[in-house]
């Protein structure tokens, strides 16, 4: 394996201040865009922002801020992670991303995904009940648009198009796009069907216990007569000097934020071993000092066939100052790594 892609990905969490006080969500997206200029200047691959619409994230338009970051970036390509593509519009979507690939001079890229959370579909007036159809239904759309030509098109969760040009085209002629996986076959599957890369949202468990819906996507995609396409995974993580200050400095940060979250979804808490384990050898968070970090990224890219790693850096409520320091450290020490033990080249 040579030439791995290595990216970050974060949510907006809403951070504190040295007080311990949350910031506001306008300053914690300009932090996010000062956390990408400087992704760009250490020479990382990909910066991804998700989208939410709760108080403890803060962005809930990645496409505009992605505009912001592209005006002050020159190489790293810019993306979704992801684009909830139920609740919204497939053209606006397109729309939006083809308008960034033009502002980011064709760096612009896609991830599209039924989301994690629900806020979106009260939101925006769509119904639960219609989770699965709106996906399909959107995706397929969205596959016939990224095609840049005439569209005619027919479904049940939006008005049909006929011979419709979408404006505007991409100076490539295809926007890069990916599927977000969280775990089922039939998403593997329908990310070949349309020949979109699969990104594998890896927050738990085994990494390697993916590799069965790896390969699951290489078979359909030559069963659907489509190209080779990329792997990637997306999982939560952290660096710092050694272990135990990663470890100490990322747990109370992750572990109010799984609370949080864990309350609505009847999770149960985590406790300090569960999270120690998980950031142990085989676990999911890759949180330590750059030569764990490193070593854990080598063996699940070598393990699932990755084309690029992204490590979602943001942590709940951990500071933008220890962020800012994290994303130094997974690009001047931890990628570098990764790159000579795989054999790639420097960015």
């Amino acid at each position: 394996m040579t030439d791995l892609e290595l990216g970050l990905d974060t949510f907006g969490d809403v951070t504190v201040d040295a007080a311990g006080e949350p910031l506001t969500q306008a300053q914690v997206m300009r932090n996010v865009v000062a956390e990408a200029v400087l992704a760009d200047q250490i020479g990382l691959d990909f910066f991804a922002i998700g989208e939410h619409h709760r108080r403890d994230f803060a962005v809930s338009a990645p496409d505009v801020v992605l505009a912001a970051i592209a005006g002050q970036t020159r190489r790293i390509r810019l993306g979704s992670a992801v684009t909830v593509l139920s609740s919204d519009d497939p053209v606006r979507v397109f729309q939006r991303f083809s308008t960034l690939d033009a502002v980011s001079d064709g760096r612009a890229e896609v991830i599209l995904g039924r989301g994690s959370f629900i806020e979106s579909f009260p939101l925006f007036g769509y119904e639960l009940e219609q989770y699965e159809r709106l996906f399909e239904e959107k995706v397929q759309l969205f596959a016939e648009l990224r095609k840049e030509l005439p569209v005619t098109w027919a479904g049940t969760t939006r008005a049909a198009l006929i011979d419709q040009v979408v404006f505007p085209p991409t100076a490539s002629g295809s926007l890069p796009t990916w599927i977000a996986v969280g775990g089922t076959p039939e998403s593997v599957v329908r990310a070949a069907r349309y020949g979109f890369g699969l990104m594998l949202a890896i927050i738990g468990g085994r990494p390697l216990q993916f590799a069965p819906y790896v390969d699951l996507y290489h078979r359909a995609l030559a069963q659907f007569g489509k190209e080779a396409g990329p792997v990637g995974v997306h999982s939560h993580g952290y660096v710092a000097r050694t272990d135990e200050q990663a470890l100490e400095e990322a747990w109370p940060h992750y572990e109010e934020a799984h609370a949080t979250i864990g309350r609505e979804r009847g999770w149960p808490p985590m406790t300090r071993e569960q999270f120690e384990a998980a950031a142990g050898p085989e676990g999911a968070l890759y949180i330590g000092a750059p030569e764990t970090v490193a070593a854990k990224i080598v063996t699940v890219a070598r393990g699932l066939g990755l084309s690029r790693f992204d490590m979602k850096y943001s942590v709940g409520s951990l500071p933008h100052e220890l962020l800012m320091t994290s994303i130094q450290l997974y690009g001047a020490e931890v990628a570098p790594l990764v790159r000579a033990e795989l054999g790639g080249s420097p960015a």
